[in-house]
Formats: C-alpha cells, sequence, structure tokens
C-alpha cells in the first residue's frame, strides 16, 4: 500500500536520506538507549527539513503530552530571513532536539509559578517524526518529552520513557538468570481498542452539554436503547462506512496500523483497534487516532464523542490496553507456548505480573480514574473497580499445580466439530475469555480493560511499566544469589502462586457474590477518581517510582494535585453547565408549556361546555415537575457555590463527589420526568432517539 506511512520519517526514509555513519548511529541510540550526539541531529535535522519541504511543509512544531491529557503544539516557520531581502529554509539540530514553551501555562501541580515560565521539549527520537495535513496547510511534527526549567516531567512521555528503561533493565536480568546472552533490550508493546460515540454535528450543536461537557447531562430514556442487542458487529450503514474509510486513510498515511473496525455494544457506539506497536509509539498513534477521528468526522458533518459515558442508560466508552512484553529479537516473552507448564521462563514472567498487579492494584486502578470513567466501572458494561486478573482454564490450573509443588501437565486445546459438514472443524483454545475481567490474560498478552476512552495510555503504561520493572527486580535479587537456580526458581514460582493467587478470579466480575469474595480476600475496591488518587502518593507508590527512576516525589505529588484538580474543575463545569441548561432553556420550556396549556383551557371553557380534564391533569403534572425543577436546581446551586468556598483539594473532591453530584443527579431526574411531558415543540433539546438512532 503505497499510503502507508507515507507521511512519517520512518527508517526506510532515514536510511535513504541520511549517511550510512549517521543512519547507523541514530539507529544505535533508537534501538539500544546509546546517547545521541549532537553532530548526528545536525545531519538529521537537514535530512528531515528537506523531506518535510518536498513534501509541502512550511512549519514544525514539538508535538508534547503535557498533562491535560490532550496533545499541545507551537508551529513555527523553517524560514530565516537573508541580508538582502529574501528568506531561505533553515532547520538546525538544535531546534530538532529543544524547544521552549511556557511551562507556567500547563498543569504543573505547584512545580512553576506564573511568573517562572520556563520549560523545555526534547526529541524522542524513537518515535519518529510525521507531517500533519490540515486543510492546506503541512506542518512537521516532532514528537517530544516535555518538563520544567528545574528538570521535572511535565507530561506523560517522559515517565513512559523512563518506565519502559525500567522494564527493559529489569526483564534484561532476569533472561540473563535464563542463559539468554544475545537479548540487550526488551519493550513493553501496546495495542490500544478504541471506543467512541458518533452523532449528527446539527445535534451536537444543539447540545450545550455535549460542548461543553462532552456528555449529555440531561435527557429522557428513549423507547429503545441496546436491549435488543442488535448493534454489536451490526452492518455499519454507508455515511459511518465513508467516514471509518478516510479515518483510515489518514491513520495509515501516519504509519498507524490501523486493523479492526466494528460497531459496539450501544447504539451510535463504534471501535477501532490498531496492530501492536511499541508503548511510547503506540501511545503517541492514539492520541493521533482520537485527533484524527474528530477531525474526520467534522468533514462528515458528525461529531465524534470520545466522553466514557456521553450517555446515560447504554454503554460508556472504554479503552482495551493490550499489552506484553517483546526481546529486541522480536519474541514475545508473555507467549506461553504448546506446553506452558514446561515453560519456565514464561511463568516467571507471569507470576512476576501477578505478583506486580496484587501488590500494587491501587496504583493500577489510580491510573485508570477519571471522573468519567466513574460512570462506567462496575455499572454492568465495564469491569468493576476491583482489579482481578483473569488467566482461564489453562493457566489457572497450571497455577494450582504451583501452588501444590509440581507441574505435571497443560490442558490442551481441542477441535471442535460445529456439525455440518460444510463448515470446518475449529481449533478450540484451550481456555474461554472473561470480557467482565478488568485484567485478562488472551492468549498471549494481557488486556488492562479499565482505561476511560478519552484518557492518554501513557499513565496505564507507566504503572504497568514500574510494577512489573519492580516484581521483576525483587525475583532477579533473590535468584542472582541462588546455589540451585531450577530448584530456587521453582521455589520462587510456588511461593508467589500461594501468595498472589487471590488475585486470580475467573467468574464474573459484574456480580455481587464477586464483590464480596473480593472484600474477603482483601483486594480493594476503589470506587471513585477521589478516592483513587491518594495511591499515586503513598510512600509504597514514592518508593516504587523513585527507585526505579520513573518518577520523583515531587512529580508524585505535582500529578496528585493536578488529577484532583481537573476531577473538581470538571465536575464544577458539568454543574455550572446544568445550571446554565436550566435557567435558559428547560424552565422556559416547561414555563412556555404551562402558560399555553392555561390559554387552552381557558378558552375552551370561554366556548364551550367540552370537557378539559386531560389538558388540566397534564397541566398540574408539568407544574408539579417544574416545582420539583426549580427545588433541585436552588439545591444544586447552593452546593456548588459551596465547593467553590473550599481551597483544599482533596477536600473539594470529596464534596463535589458526594454533595454536588448527587445534586446533580437529582436535577437530571426532574428534567428528565420534564422532558416526558412538554411538547416537541417546545422542547429546546434533541432527544436520546434523535442522537442515538438518526444517523
Amino acid at each position: 500500500m503505497k499510503i502507508f506511512g507515507m507521511n512519517v520519517f520512518n527508517d526506510s526514509v532515514m536510511r535513504e536520506r541520511l549517511p550510512k555513519n549517521i543512519y547507523k548511529s541514530l539507529k544505535n541510540t533508537i534501538d539500544n538507549g546509546l546517547p545521541l550526539e549532537p553532530s548526528v541531529a545536525e545531519v538529521v535535522a537537514s535530512a528531515m527539513k528537506d523531506w518535510a519541504i518536498e513534501k509541502g511543509a512550511t512549519h514544525y512544531t514539538h508535538w508534547f503530552q503535557p498533562l491535560t491529557g490532550l496533545t499541545a503544539e507551537k508551529h513555527d516557520s523553517f524560514i530565516a530571513p537573508t541580508n538582502d531581502g529574501r528568506v531561505i529554509m533553515e532547520f538546525s539540530g538544535k531546534e530538532l532536539i529543544k524547544g521552549e514553551p511556557d511551562a507556567s501555562s500547563f498543569p504543573n501541580g505547584g512545580i512553576r509559578s506564573t511568573f517562572e515560565a520556563r520549560g523545555y521539549t526534547a526529541w524522542d527520537c524513537t518515535s519518529p517524526a510525521f507531517l500533519r495535513e490540515e486543510g492546506t496547510n503541512i506542518v512537521l511534527c516532532i514528537p517530544t518529552a516535555f518538563c520544567a526549567y528545574t528538570g521535572e516531567a511535565l507530561d506523560n512521555k517522559t515517565p513512559l520513557l523512563r518506565s519502559m528503561e525500567a522494564l527493559s533493565k529489569q526483564a534484561v536480568r532476569i533472561l540473563r538468570l535464563f542463559g539468554d546472552e544475545e537479548t540487550t533490550r526488551i519493550s513493553s508493546t501496546v495495542g490500544p481498542e478504541q471506543e467512541y460515540f458518533l452523532i449528527d454535528k446539527a445535534y451536537y450543536e444543539n447540545r450545550m452539554d455535549l460542548v461543553l461537557t462532552g456528555r449529555t447531562l440531561f435527557g429522557a430514556k428513549p423507547p429503545k436503547g441496546q436491549e435488543m442487542e442488535d448493534q454489536y458487529f451490526g452492518s455499519i450503514n454507508e455515511r459511518v462506512s465513508a467516514f471509518m474509510h478516510d479515518v483510515n486513510v489518514e491513520a495509515w498515511k501516519l504509519g498507524i496500523a490501523a486493523k479492526t473496525q466494528h460497531k459496539e455494544v450501544a447504539p451510535g457506539q463504534y471501535e477501532i483497534a490498531p496492530i501492536f506497536s511499541v508503548t511510547n509509539v503506540a501511545t503517541d498513534h492514539n492520541q493521533l487516532i482520537m485527533d484524527i477521528l474528530k477531525k474526520v468526522a467534522n468533514r462528515h458533518g458528525l461529531v465524534c464523542l470520545l466522553h466514557e459515558k456521553p450517555f446515560a442508560g447504554v454503554n460508556g466508552s472504554g479503552k482495551h490496553n493490550n499489552w506484553a512484553l517483546g526481546t529486541n529479537s522480536g519474541k514475545n516473552l508473555l507467549d506461553p507456548g504448546r506446553t506452558p507448564h514446561e515453560n519456565a521462563q514464561f511463568l516467571t514472567f507471569l507470576c512476576a505480573v501477578l505478583k506486580a498487579v496484587d501488590e500494587h492494584a491501587d496504583l493500577l486502578r489510580a491510573s485508570a480514574a477519571n471522573p468519567g470513567n466513574d460512570h462506567r466501572l462496575g455499572a454492568n458494561e465495564a469491569p468493576p473497580a476491583i482489579i482481578s486478573v483473569f488467566l482461564g482454564d489453562q493457566l489457572s490450573d497450571i497455577l494450582a499445580q504451583l501452588q501444590n509443588g509440581g507441574l505435571t501437565h497443560s490442558i490442551a486445546e481441542s477441535r471442535m466439530n460445529i456439525g455440518a459438514s460444510t463448515l470446518p472443524v475449529l481449533r478450540k483454545d484451550s481456555t474461554d475469555r472473561n470480557r467482565t475481567s478488568p485484567f485478562a490474560f488472551t492468549g498471549n498478552k494481557f488486556e488492562f480493560r479499565m482505561v476511560p476512552s478519552s484518557l492518554s495510555i501513557a499513565g496505564p503504561n507507566i504503572v504497568l511499566n514500574s510494577i512489573v520493572a519492580e516484581a521483576l527486580c525483587q525475583m532477579a535479587d533473590r535468584l542472582e544469589q541462588a546455589e540451585d537456580f531450577n530448584a530456587d526458581l521453582q521455589k520462587l514460582l510456588k511461593e508467589i502462586a500461594v501468595k498472589h493467587s487471590r488475585i486470580v478470579f475467573d467468574g464474573n466480575n459484574y456480580s455481587d457474590e464477586w464483590v464480596e469474595e473480593a472484600e474477603r480476600r482483601g483486594l480493594p475496591n476503589i470506587r471513585s477518581t477521589v478516592d483513587a488518587t491518594p495511591a499515586w502518593v503513598t510512600e509504597k507508590a514514592v518508593a516504587l517510582f523513585e527507585k526505579h527512576g520513573v518518577l520523583s516525589g515531587t512529580e508524585l505529588h505535582s500529578r496528585y494535585e493536578i488529577l484532583l484538580e481537573q476531577y473538581n474543575k470538571i465536575i464544577n463545569i458539568e454543574a455550572q453547565t446544568m445550571l446554565y441548561m436550566v435557567k435558559r432553556q428547560i424552565m422556559p420550556a416547561g414555563l412556555k408549556m404551562i402558560q399555553n396549556l392555561a390559554t387552552g383551557i381557558g378558552a375552551v371553557k370561554a366556548v364551550s361546555g367540552a370537557l378539559v380534564s386531560v389538558q388540566e391533569r397534564l397541566l398540574n403534572q408539568v407544574s408539579s415537575v417544574m416545582v420539583a425543577v426549580d427545588e433541585t436546581l436552588q439545591v444544586l446551586e447552593g452546593k456548588t457555590n459551596e465547593a467553590l468556598a473550599m481551597s483544599e483539594v482533596f477536600e473539594q473532591g470529596v464534596f463535589y463527589r458526594d454533595e454536588v453530584f448527587t445534586a446533580m443527579n437529582a436535577l437530571r431526574g426532574a428534567v428528565d420526568q420534564l422532558e416526558e411531558l412538554v411538547d416537541k415543540e417546545y422542547w429546546p433539546l434533541p432527544s436520546y432517539a434523535e442522537m442515538l438512532f438518526k444517523l
């Protein structure tokens, strides 16, 4: 396919355009983590500039990922004036390697004050530069890390890269114990499945709640939802197919291997999934995918909604973070093989993951926390807020054998005859799948299914990489002292299997019985973002991240403050939007209905003796509900003002969760009841039925 990667300064472009010695030096940096020489950067910058200009680029930008969860960019042109009044096109190695954005204007959790503005962006050469086509404008985008003048990370990329190095270092130690002297680097790889909703742009523009918050704050239940189970994998209409085609083209141009697309469970809900790539590249690609979805939707008169719960009463959206470990020689360390009970190396890495997830379940939960996800987790549409691991029949049986001190067999896959001679005999996997599990082993990878749809996947993978690195480190520390490696390994794996088997659950995670069982096992059930966020700054978490050089205590406390501030601001914006809509749109519609009913009743009574009991009953119903709307409106306004007067960020978050959000739900209940009574002619908002089914 000629278009794939056409806008990427990828390996084939570098091999073609760079001198052999420069290419080799840059590849050593990319593949082996060696320092980048300034002289190499100068040559790369020149080649990159020439390539970009040939393709029509006039500007470049350091493309980075601040702690907003979005991306950021500042465009600079290639032009440089000459003494004779003309310009030439220039781009130096210094400009490639380093930029200077304003660090005080991005979330920093107190690391920077307004008068302390300097920050730096630094080129991440392991993620290829690319061209963004914005209409007729073409910009060279250089993936970069972002840090403060004082050196602290102010982004998601920096700690992600640190965590990848920490994981590689500890995993290589384990491989050396197994006699592997060839592997020099191990990378976590990710394939993120991205869910989203599409609605008609005209409906979106008439919903202030969608415009300002990304979700509907009001909306009566439509006559039909997802109960017919006819949406999932259903036929895709022409309008959406055309949108998906253009999304694929844009993604493929950027070297994003978008592979799968389909309808999801809820009406108007879809999914796109790429092929696995190295985690920092996968993270960049997922940020680009979210941006592409929005921009291409706009071209088609649609709006892409990435919020975790844009519509009440139907499934929300998540992001499945499929995580694996691969060596620089191409081996998947999470591939069990046909007889996993004989694969000691695989079992070592498997036990490391179980140990990591059990010991740091609170951190893993915190990495998937945001206000939108609070609507989903535990609501029978997404995994519960309890972290557990699904292994399946085969590996659960092996774990039980480990606990009992002996490995004797692996449950084998079998063949399945469907019963019709024209249909093929199918290979039946050795284990089923479990879509209710938050952290499931799925053949040769782990699928972390709690990740919010709008969230950068950097945070969850920073945690995954770091906690597994720590588990491997502890195991390597012990095994490197072993006199009899095989005997001590078996002893260690048995200890881990016994101690951490509580984290394994292959049953129905949606059931009330599991909630009770998880409590008996001592597993945390962290239900909200406010409850989850303190996990970032526990003594255990600070010690973990500082030990492996991923995040300092200062950086962790900064992120803690930012996450709570963002939660509080989001709930406040939602509350203020509800107040705005009720006062300016919804109450006037209800009052107009009341006035017209009263006028009509009076007119009928004035000219005839016709019965007006229906009109009077409706008038009383609407008037009664309007009283409820007004009362709940006053409560929400008061609670919101109370919250704004608070200064301590965690206390404020608890109040927003317990008081403001409760008041918001009460107001919504009254308004949704009103919507079911008010004539469509008067109601100012597109309905759920229109938004979900008219596309």
